[in-house]
């Protein structure tokens, strides 16, 4: 139910302003009717204010506070007043449980105050929060959310952590070429230059070097136009859909993606369907945590083929983009009634092997990097050594 912020006038004809939940602008009037005010204007507040998804961090801590102090006795609108007078918290996360604890005193479901917020919550947590108030099982259902997103906010952090030290290799090969052709290859300048000849590569660094001397800012300027470019082009759908097939397609790292999104997909099905949200609910849900447009897209095809009454496992078979493991898993637990189980115990599987898949990707790229630095500083002194060599060899013969 949304919650409205509105001017009013009452019969002596002074102009009152306050909220109030209502279902739709004339219930709000009828509402204010009732209680002898005559309704001026009227705005939806979540519509009017920008809210921003909470972390995930953030999310597994509201769902474990949530659950503890329920199971412990607590009220839930008590439990929201200490998560909302919790000092560890940010100042923002302290307006978001306040509004939920607005809500919630008014009458209207956890879940509902949550969705309210238009896209703090996403759709995951309040969705098994809606299933668990309809079956009373609120505080089991809040640390299960707590526990998925506590694993999710690692497995971010692992991969951030893993892919540190390429980064910093990719920015040392950048730095180290642009000082190398900036500043070192200038100061043989007036030496090449009383040279007859040149090798092709020399002649090659030397104008490279030139260019970077003399066009620095242009390269940094289009530096930062390329990288504008490939922000805002991954913005558009189709460009998007088409790196993401690509990632899985590659050699190696196609197969260490297909792990991680597997296991993502997995731990969210899991966790959706054993807190009692239908199938086909679940797997709408489930398909826009997987981070792949490519995988996604196909998961029309996989409800439609659900709700035509054929096994999840068939229709997951067809998607272009999981590893057999999920679909051979689904399959026992169909045949033997404990697909919530199965899909569990699948989901703790496939997150040690994504563990190990970025690792893994960690372990090619580095490597490789230092491969690429040491070939481009190689051949840079093979270019600056090789007519210095020649000049001699000539001047030995002579």
């Amino acid at each position: 139910m949304p919650n409205y912020s509105y001017r009013a006038q009452s019969p002596g004809g002074k102009v009152v302003t306050g909220t109030m939940l209502a279902a739709d602008e004339n219930d709000l009037h009828e509402r204010l009717k009732n209680s002898e005010l005559m309704l001026l204007s009227s705005k939806d507040v979540a519509k009017s204010q920008t809210y921003k998804r909470l972390k995930d961090t953030s999310l597994a801590e509201y769902a474990r506070q949530i659950g503890t102090l329920v199971r412990s006795g607590i009220t839930l609108v008590r439990a929201l007043e200490i998560l909302s007078d919790d000092e560890s918290i940010t100042p923002y996360e302290r307006k978001i449980y306040g509004e939920v604890r607005h809500q919630v005193t008014q009458g209207v479901p956890l879940s509902d105050a949550m969705e309210n917020l238009n896209g703090v919550f996403p759709p995951l947590i309040v969705n098994m929060f809606r299933a668990a108030e309809t079956s009373g099982g609120l505080d089991h259902t809040a640390l299960r959310v707590a526990n998925q997103y506590t694993k999710d906010a690692q497995l971010t952090a692992k991969v951030k952590s893993a892919t540190t030290y390429p980064k910093i290799l990719a920015g040392l090969i950048v730095i180290v070429v642009s000082i190398i052709f900036g500043f070192v290859m200038p100061q043989f300048d007036s030496l090449f230059a009383s040279m007859e000849s040149l090798p092709p590569t020399t002649e090659i660094m030397m104008a490279i070097s030139d260019f970077v001397k003399s066009y620095w800012y242009a390269l940094i300027i289009g530096a930062g136009v390329l990288y504008l470019a490939f922000y805002f082009l991954k913005k558009i759908p189709k460009v998007l859909f088409f790196v993401d097939k690509i990632k899985i397609k590659m050699p190696k790292f196609g197969k260490l993606f297909k792990i991680i999104y597997t296991a993502r997909f997995c731990r969210t099905l899991s966790s959706l369907y054993s807190s009692g949200i239908p199938i086909i609910t679940s797997l709408g849900i489930a398909r826009n945590t997987i981070g792949n447009a490519y995988i996604e897209k196909q998961f029309d095809q996989v409800i439609a083929d659900t709700q035509a009454g054929h096994n999840l496992s068939d229709a997951l078979a067809k998607v272009d983009g999981f590893t057999l493991k999920l679909m051979s898993a689904i399959k026992v637990g169909e045949e033997s009634g404990s697909l919530d189980d199965m899909l569990e115990t699948t989901a703790d599987d496939l997150e040690f092997e994504s563990e190990r898949a970025i690792s893994q990707m960690v372990a090619y790229l580095e490597p490789a990097m230092i491969v690429v630095m040491a070939v481009i500083v190689g051949f840079i002194m093979i270019s600056v050594i090789q007519p210095i060599y020649q000049s001699y060899s000539q001047i030995g013969a002579a």
